[in-house]
C-alpha cells in the first residue's frame, strides 16, 4: 500500500509543477496580445499639413541622379521654395510620393526641406534652421533620396509641404 500512496503523491507533484508553468505561459500570451492590440491603435491619420504650409510654394523642379562613392544611385529633386507668408520659416518637411505605372503609390517618404547654400565651389544642402527663409523671399532647395522603389515610373513625384516651423 505504501507504493500506491507514494505514486499518487508523485502524480500530484507533477501536476502541481505544470500548473504554475501553464499559468505563466497564459499570462505572457495575454500580455503580448494586449500590447499588440494597444500598439495597433486606430487607423493611421493622414498627414494633415501645417496651416502655414500653404504659404510655401515649390517651383522650378528638376530631377537628377548621381552615383555615390559606394556605387549606389542617389536621386535629387532641386527647385525653388518661396515663402509667400509673413513669418520666417526655420524648418519644413516635404511628403514625396513616387507613383508606379498604374498611378499607384510605389514609395512615399517624408524628408526635410534643405536649402542650397553657396560657400565654396559647390552648393551645400543645409537645413532651414541654419539658413532660415524670410517672408517674401525664395531660395533654391534640394531633396535627396538614397534609394527609390524599382516600381517607380520615373515621372516627377508629388510634393506636399506637410510640417512647418516658423518664428
Amino acid at each position: 500500500m505504501g507504493g500506491l500512496i507514494q505514486q499518487s503523491s508523485l502524480t500530484e507533484e507533477r501536476d502541481s509543477n505544470w500548473r504554475p508553468l501553464m499559468i505563466a505561459v497564459a499570462l505572457v500570451v495575454v500580455v503580448i496580445g494586449l500590447l499588440l492590440f494597444l500598439s495597433r491603435g486606430g487607423p493611421k491619420s493622414t498627414n494633415t499639413p501645417h496651416p502655414y504650409s500653404a504659404n510655401l510654394k515649390l517651383s522650378d523642379l528638376k530631377m537628377s541622379a548621381a552615383e555615390n562613392f559606394v556605387g549606389a544611385t542617389v536621386t535629387y529633386i532641386d527647385g525653388t521654395v518661396t515663402n509667400a507668408g509673413d513669418k520666417t520659416v526655420i524648418h519644413a518637411m516635404v511628403s514625396v510620393t513616387f507613383k508606379d505605372d498604374m498611378a499607384q503609390v510605389a514609395q512615399q517618404e517624408n524628408v526635410p526641406l534643405h536649402v542650397l547654400q553657396t560657400g565654396g565651389p559647390y552648393p551645400d544642402a543645409v537645413d532651414l534652421s541654419t539658413s532660415p527663409l524670410p517672408p517674401g523671399q525664395s531660395k533654391s532647395f534640394r531633396l535627396t533620396f538614397e534609394s527609390i522603389s524599382a516600381q517607380w515610373n520615373h515621372a516627377y513625384p508629388e510634393l506636399n509641404v506637410t510640417d512647418v516651423t516658423v518664428k
